[in-house]
């Protein structure tokens, strides 16, 4: 079982212009964080849920984002 979900999200503008994708996720004890993911990283977190519409995010668990953010900074590597 997932530590922390997504609870909810929005698409913001980043400072270049491009959409990022903001996901808040609650956590075992009730709190919240927000975890900003640029392009790359919505894109594979979205690809590894298989959607291409973010409201199917709700409920993903923490490891999704994680692994998807590791995708996005990898990809310097």
């Amino acid at each position: 079982m997932s530590v922390a979900a997504i609870s909810a999200i929005r698409i913001a503008a980043a400072h270049d212009g491009e959409a990022e994708l903001v996901v808040t996720l609650r956590h075992g004890n009730g709190s919240t964080s927000d975890v900003i993911l640029g392009h790359v990283a919505a894109s594979e977190l979205l690809r590894s849920c298989d959607t291409t519409n973010p409201d199917e995010l709700l409920g993903v668990g923490f490891e999704k984002v994680r692994d998807a953010m590791l995708v996005s900074s990898n990809r310097y590597q």
